[in-house]
């Protein structure tokens, strides 16, 4: 059905296309309605598949014919067809999904796709037929868009529809030339997909208001897709598939392109290569990359040279003092972009690594704009702000040089304000606007991935738009759309995507004590000793690699950790866990168990010919890297895990996973060669960024299974990550530095990771290269007593940094800061359940929790826990003072004072700058008026002492004196949440003017696991309300028990305004009302 010619005119984009119906997720299979069928398809079917046809003036395949077919027929078919299929989801979610026409050649197989590695399929429900309609203004068309027996809709209806969404897209074009694809609950127009035939072109619409689309796709001219092809041009290969009959078919001659002598110069840089190891031995490699030598001396890094020639620290002062945006060049960049790169179409050097490219090039990118918005966050991890920051941009109107590039890297020492690549990376965009609210794009591919930031010059009026443009070395364009309309609504739909966070032990939320390296067994006990004496609490001390025999993990090293058990045993009895480390290189020796068994079952990645396991550098030295994208390996992996047969090892012990981006100290930046194969004869490049998370969730699997009845929740902290990596763990920040600006940056790069649902995050307290004073250390610890992952970390060479280490003054500083966190443990915990089940971040951006309030989007030196403590880490030295932006919906309370926060500082907007104090004893934290925050105020040790402890319920009271709050409990520790419905949750309720005090209802998963002990145990010994008017003449109880009030015995500070409850011994597992 060629309908090129009723699309809009000779050549298309959109040629071909068929409907398929809808509600059928669970009958059919989604590969077997996809064109050319793949096994890898996770979710709803498509509603619409067609042919895209590339109508560009010179293709990818007339490239290659023209720089290396010299023996190619005149006549060879130089067209290319791409596959569209467009998936529409239950809760508004749109799929793009583009795709290679599958040949009989080197396309004979689908590229590698990983949604059943990544999304979250039992959660992805395609939209129900009933609720989707599907016209076209052109009528042909329109015709074959019906279902049997279906009954059409009047044409003028048709064009009324497609004309108001064109005028809200501001775009004009044919009549003919849209596709209006509009669903929703009970078949309302909630959420409208138009597709523009030529050129393709998405515009993603919510509602049917007059406001703008969220969300453009294609319209920039930048939407690409190299198909693979060989590099032998002949009329019986790739070129000449997929060609209609009698279709008109382009000369080569058509074509001209300066290919200049790309093999010569070639040849000239491999002539030009020095050695630069000057003929010296090499015995090993550093992280940094840099060879060690066998004279003992280490390799130099060798400085870039700037293009004047002058030192680059020099070229950056005289562009501070010249005034020139960090930007420069970035036009020359684009410049570049649009000469044919053909000298490395085939094969690349990296120094002195080659990636011999077999198919060829094979990038894919779009081009995404989010009209009448100027605020875009997410695709972390970098150390940058929050909010992403231009990198194109017309007359220099951009702040990077470069665009934010993603791909997982081990980076030594990284740099500060830059778009570099880092540990893990999460390809999605977030857009706040007034105009357009919480939108967002999620660019499903794990390769190599660049992404421009633009603004439209306009910035300031109501033309204001933002643009991305995603580029990625290979891979399928396969964009999810996901239209909020505001962040609860766009987390709910992302965590239906890519899966939701479990919730941790509660042991993870407490501090952990970590040091690169602990000596010996003698060295923990004496750490854990003194952290007793001092009453300093602490829930998990961990071990780095030091502790096993030559870096062979699941061993420990028998002269330094000889009783491995009973050192477990001891700290285990004092309520404390053990992490130790494990890395997925695995050292190449024989005599290693580990190793052995996955040589002899075949488990390791390959070389780039697919015959001899990789072989690489890392800390054991020449080491294997097994293949976690495939199941059989990921299930070994777990297997090692097992009590007998990791030895050592104990329920208390979990672990780290570090160095899995992957990290290879010979590799070209540190990582493996992109040619290198997996089991199933597919290149690095296609998984490389899954590789950290596909680790890190068979290291948790192998957890869980150790134990019988799989019933312990596990712990695994993990570097490198992905989309979905929220569902397997922690993450941390990586090699961060005792440095002033690394502590100021920690909150930004957190926050970015929470954007990109990862909540469960935190950067080394202290900072990990470097030595930290007693200030710096105080702050960092009070700061990372509020970020979700609390660890202290330092490298070998940093002095020892205990909280002991800085003086007595300090350690009570130092304390004081954990002490917080601790009483703090029931809200920690509360949070974390919520985030888990509803997709919304605990460590909250202030726009994800006040998006009517624009002044707040840019703002990441403060942030949320959930939605009631607000958080203002100090960040710098000597300071004394800190200002503090309040939005002014809401009242705050000061959580030491206990006092409401009233000034006449500096308003702009909804919201108010206030100076306040923040001494070196003094983080400023605020508590939400209208919100309960529970917490346990006796001082113990560990998480584990604190159980059974009573709570304290601080009440902060509204400008209504109403307030309200939730408290979740369960052990704490099992899957008995999950297995038993074992949990409860209190959610407490106040309104002042009505007379309720504070009243209590209980939702119980089973009544059968909640037995009256645990009720018991779950007692309210006190509760704190703040902003009460006036003293009350009496407070009653009544509970569900008793028919007769009881009297409270309570306090009231007038001059404060605060009411103290005292032991009114009721539970949190039972249902009460507190009167007035």
């Amino acid at each position: 059905e060629d309908l090129k010619s009723a699309g809009g005119g000779g050549g298309g984009l959109l040629s071909k296309f068929s409907r398929r119906l809808l509600g059928r997720h669970y009958g059919d299979d989604v590969n077997d309605v996809l064109p050319g069928g793949s096994d890898n398809v996770r979710g709803p079917i498509p509603i619409l598949t067609a042919k895209l046809a590339n109508v560009a003036p010179f293709t990818s395949t007339a490239l290659t014919a023209q720089v290396y077919g010299g023996n190619c027929d005149n006549n060879v078919n130089l067209e290319e067809e791409l596959n569209l299929s467009v998936h529409l989801h239950e809760d508004g979610v749109a799929r793009i999904r583009i795709t290679e026409v599958l040949g009989d050649d080197v396309r004979s197989t689908p590229r590698w796709t990983s949604d059943e590695l990544v999304l979250n399929e039992k959660e992805m429900i395609g939209a129900g037929e009933e609720t989707v309609q599907i016209v076209s203004t052109d009528t042909s068309i329109q015709s074959k868009l019906l279902l049997d027996g279906e009954e059409g809709i009047s044409q003028d209806v048709v064009e009324q529809a497609v004309k108001s969404l064109t005028q809200r897209a501001k775009v004009d074009g044919p009549n003919d030339n849209f596709i209006v694809l509009s669903y929703g609950p009970s078949g309302s127009k909630q959420w409208q997909l138009m597709l523009q035939l030529e050129p393709f072109s998405v515009y993603f619409f919510r509602g049917t208001d007059d406001s703008p689309p969220m969300i453009v796709a294609g319209t920039g001219g930048l939407t690409h897709f190299e198909i693979r092809r060989d590099k032998e041009c002949n009329s019986s290969g790739s070129s000449a598939k997929g060609a209609a009959e009698g279709k008109q078919q382009r000369k080569l001659t058509e074509f001209d392109v300066d290919v200049g002598d790309a093999e010569e110069e070639e040849e000239e840089g491999e002539n030009e290569e020095e050695d630069r190891h000057g003929g010296k031995e090499i015995v090993g490699y550093w992280e940094d990359g840099l060879a060690i030598y066998a004279d003992g001396t280490r390799e130099e890094r060798q400085e870039l040279e700037s293009p004047t020639g002058e030192e680059e620290g020099d070229a950056e002062d005289l562009d501070e003092e010249m005034g020139v945006d960090k930007g420069e060049g970035r036009e020359q960049r684009r410049l570049d972009e649009e000469e044919f790169d053909t000298a490395g179409m085939w094969e690349e050097k990296f120094g002195d690594h080659h990636d011999s490219k077999p198919f060829g090039p094979m990038s894919v990118g779009m081009e995404l704009t989010f009209p009448a918005s100027n605020h875009l966050f997410g695709l972390p991890e970098h150390a940058s702000s929050t909010q992403l920051k231009t990198t194109a941009g017309n007359e220099g109107h951009h702040h990077y040089k470069e665009p934010y590039r993603l791909y997982n890297l081990d980076v030594f020492e990284y740099e500060l304000d830059e778009t570099m690549a880092l540990y893990g990376h999460i390809p999605l965009v977030i857009s706040q606007s007034m105009t357009t609210g919480t939108a967002g794009a999620f660019w499903f591919n794990p390769t190599e991935t660049f992404v421009d930031i633009e603004e439209t010059p306009e910035v300031g009026t109501e033309n204001v738009a933002s643009k991305t443009h995603f580029m990625s070395e290979s891979g399928i364009v396969d964009l999810f759309l996901l239209p909020g309309p505001d962040p609860i609504a766009l987390y709910e739909q992302y965590a239906r995507l890519t899966g939701r966070m479990p919730l941790p032990p509660m042991f993870s939320l407490g501090y952990h004590q970590c040091r690169w390296n602990y000596r010996d067994e003698a060295d923990v006990y004496a750490v854990h000793a003194k952290f007793e004496e001092l009453d300093c609490p602490y829930d998990v001390l961990w071990l780095d690699i030091e502790h096993t025999d030559g870096k062979r993990y699941f061993t420990w090293d028998k002269k330094t950790f000889p009783h491995p058990i009973e050192m477990q045993k001891k700290l285990g009895g004092d309520g404390r866990r053990m992490v130790t480390i494990i890395d997925p290189h695995i050292k190449r020796d024989n005599n290693y168990y580990i190793h052995e068994e996955a040589t002899k079952l075949g488990l390791y990645i390959k070389d780039k010919k697919g015959e001899k396991d990789y072989d690489g550098w890392c800390w054991p030295g020449s080491s294997s890297y097994l293949d976690f994208t495939n199941e059989r390996v990921r299930g070994w992996w777990a297997d090692q895990f097992h009590y007998n047969k990791y030895q050592g090892s104990t329920p208390d012990l979990f672990t780290w996973n570090d160095m899995n981006e992957p990290s290879v100290f010979n590799g070209p930046e540190v990582s493996m060669q992109k040619d290198l194969l997996n089991l199933n004869k597919c290149e690095h490049r296609e998984w490389h960024n899954l590789y950290g998370m596909l680790f890190h969730r068979s290291t948790g699997e192998g957890l869980v299974q150790r134990n019988a009845g799989q019933n312990v929740r596990p712990f695994v902290l993990s570097r490198s990550f992905f989309a979905s990596s929220q569902r397997y763990g922690a993450i941390w920040t990586g090699d961060n530095e005792a440095k002033w600006s690394h502590l100021e940056i920690a909150a930004p790069m957190l926050l970015g990771l929470n954007v990109g649902a990862l909540s469960f995050v935190g950067a080394d307290v202290g900072g990990f290269f470097g030595n930290t004073d007693a200030e710096l250390m105080t702050r960092w610890m009070q700061a990372g007593a509020y970020q979700p992952f609390f660890r202290g970390h330092a490298h070998h060479d940093a002095k020892r940094r205990e909280p002991w280490m800085f003086g007595d003054e300090t350690m009570v500083r130092l304390r004081r800061a954990a002490m917080a966190r601790y009483a703090l443990l029931p809200y920690w915990y509360t949070v974390f359940w919520h985030a888990g089940v509803s997709g919304m971040p605990v460590m909250r951006t202030m726009w994800m929790q006040y998006p009517k309030i624009p002044e707040l989007y840019s703002v990441d030196d403060q942030y949320l826990i959930g939605s009631d403590l607000l958080v203002k880490p100090v960040t710098s030295a000597g300071a004394t003072t800190s200002t503090v932006k309040f939005p002014l919906t809401d009242c705050w309370y000061d959580v030491d004072t206990m006092q409401r926060m009233q000034g006449s500082d500096k308003h702009a907007g909804n919201t108010l700058y206030m100076n306040v104090d923040s001494d070196i004893d003094k983080i400023p934290v605020y508590q939400r008026g209208g919100s309960v925050v529970p917490r346990k105020l006796r001082l113990r040790r560990s998480s584990h002492l604190m159980m059974n402890d009573p709570y304290t319920l601080y009440v902060a009271l509204d400008n209504d004196l109403k307030a309200d709050g939730s408290l979740y409990m369960d052990d704490e520790t099992t899957f008995d949440h999950e297995k038993r419905l074992d949990f409860g949750v209190a959610s407490f309720f106040s309104n002042w003017r009505e007379n309720i005090a504070i009243r209590n209802s209980v939702h119980i998963g089973s009544e059968d696991a909640i037995n009256s002990k645990a009720k018991s145990d779950r007692i309210v010994e006190r509760i704190v309300v703040m902003g009460v008017p006036a003293e009350p003449s009496k407070i009653s109880l009544t509970s569900m028990d008793s028919t007769e009030a009881t009297l409270m015995e309570f306090q009231y500070d007038a001059s404060t305004q605060i009411l103290i409850i005292r032991k009114p011994g009721v539970s949190a597992l039972e249902e009460w009302t507190m009167e007035l």
